[in-house]
């Protein structure tokens, strides 16, 4: 029998302990604790407190499998530095015979020096060496690397549309061993309380999850995200946004349609109407209004809804101008620089900002910088949610971790270390982060579906260091736990 006995729960922040039972994949009852009802499965939450379980709206999926294996550079604060923790990684591991050495994370948007391909060369004469930064719009690749895939560079310093070719003709690891490190991942973020993933692989995503479905259900509901060179297979399938996909139990959804307008921050590839402060330079259109709004009047005359990448200012206006035009429900994922006269047009148009508020502490100092005198308005939630606009939060990992409970310390605290935060006036209550990081569900309630977490304490009793640590008991998944901890 489908049916799943949660058992002295608190149901919601600040909630009553209760007994919940789930039947069919939903929860059918709220009950006083201590019952002595039966079920097929009952999990005891120890008088933990049972939430929406989380979803995170933006990951590429397998990057993040396959970041995760590889040489971490994120404390680099210079290409110097990032070389020396390379060959301290490899040092430690002297019987590596890699075809191609990896490392991933780099940010070298305040670094004094500028990374070269002659730098890895004298470091690591003739080894072929890619190094991807943690915003993934830059990769840095040696003489080897750069031959390896049959290019030319005259600094082995490739950004945004060169970047992502070079980076899709790059060895990988076989299918089937890719596929491993996935489900390794999804369930470990169903261990933190992950009931769906958004996913937004530069890829077939729907063919690779359908491919991952046939060998075990994954942890976690997947939307597959369109890419842009798919546009014309997905109408030819008949993908529309949101319809399941067959055969797939309701695990595997059809996601958004994606676009890119601008590049990044930290590349200083974001579009935006002032220049950066280094140069004229205002970033970079991926898409002018030209080509953009074509793409997504095909996209969604034919039920797939726009996903457009927009960070900067610049680059948010034009797509909110394409939305307006258009006359169509969409998301902008990131948001991260707007103009006070944008904010309130997410809202008049009925447009998802899909931000990721992680990135924030994390480009704080990058931001301090290159969008001098205009942060104020940089990851602006507060006034976003004001305005009425729907916030959905997601971790754009491997950019940033797949861990919403990050997400939403940050969007709370406005800091992630012992620095006060950074314009605190933007940080946004915790009901309203959990909100946003669940897919817009609030509390518990008979009828709801039954992806739930259970965690350890009560959110709103914690600190945002707390939070961000804090244990999930259990996850489950349509009335199906996926994740137990064991007491």
């Amino acid at each position: 029998m489908d049916d799943l006995l949660l058992r002295r729960v608190r149901t919601g922040l600040g909630g009553e302990l209760a007994d919940v039972r789930c039947t069919g994949g939903r929860i059918t009852a709220i009950t006083e604790p201590g019952s002595d009802a039966f079920a097929a499965r009952i999990v005891d939450g120890h008088g933990g407190t049972l939430l929406p379980g989380l979803v995170d709206a933006h990951v590429h999926v397998v990057q993040w499998a396959t970041f995760r294996r590889r040489i971490n550079l994120d404390a680099a604060r210079s290409a110097t530095e990032a070389i020396e923790l390379l060959l301290a990684h490899l040092l430690a591991r002297p019987a590596a015979t890699e075809e191609l050495v990896v490392g991933v994370g780099f940010r070298d948007g305040l670094w004094p020096d500028k990374p070269h391909k002659d730098l890895l060369q004298r470091a690591l004469p003739g080894r072929a060496v890619a190094l991807f930064s943690a915003d993934l719009h830059t990769l840095w690749l040696s003489p080897a690397a750069l031959r390896l895939i049959g290019r030319e560079h005259p600094t082995g310093l490739l950004l945004e549309k060169d970047c992502m070719s070079a980076t899709a003709q790059l060895p990988s690891a076989a299918v089937e061993e890719q596929d491993h490190w996935v489900a390794e991942a999804v369930a470990t973020a169903a261990a933190r309380g992950v009931t769906k993933i958004v996913d937004y692989e530069y890829a077939d995503t729907v063919t690779d999850w359908t491919r991952r479905l046939a060998a075990g259900p994954p942890s976690a509901r997947i939307a597959c995200v369109i890419a842009r060179f798919l546009l014309d297979q997905a109408i030819e399938r008949g993908h529309r946004t949101g319809d399941v996909v067959a055969d797939s139990g309701g695990l595997l959804t059809i996601g958004p349609f994606k676009l890119f307008v601008d590049g990044a921050l930290n590349t200083r590839t974001a579009y935006c109407h002032e220049p950066y402060p280094d140069g004229d330079s205002l970033g970079l259109l991926e898409l002018p209004p030209e080509e953009l709004v074509p793409l997504m009047r095909r996209a969604s005359s034919h039920g797939l809804v726009p996903a457009v990448h927009a960070i900067g200012d610049r680059a948010n206006t034009i797509a909110l101008d394409a939305f307006a035009e258009l006359g169509c429900v969409g998301r902008i994922e990131h948001a991260q620089l707007l103009s006070p006269e944008d904010v309130p047009r997410f809202a008049e148009l009925g447009i998802v900002a899909a931000v990721q508020p992680a990135h924030q502490p994390d480009d704080r100092d990058v931001a301090d910088r290159h969008w001098y005198g205009r942060t104020s308005r940089a990851f602006p939630y507060r006034s976003l949610l004001e305005s009425g606009a729907t916030l959905e939060i997601g971790s754009d990992a491997p950019v940033a971790p797949l861990d919403p409970w990050d997400g939403i310390a940050s969007a709370v605290a406005r800091t992630d270390d012992d620095r006060p935060p950074w314009h605190p006036e933007q940080a946004i209550p915790l009901p309203d982060a959990l909100a946003a990081a669940s897919g817009g569900r609030r509390g518990i309630a008979v009828g709801d579906l039954a992806d739930l977490m259970i965690t350890a304490a009560d959110p709103s009793s914690l600190s945002p260091s707390d939070l961000r640590a804090l244990p999930v008991t259990a996850t489950i998944l349509g009335g199906h736990p996926t994740h137990v901890k064991e007491s």
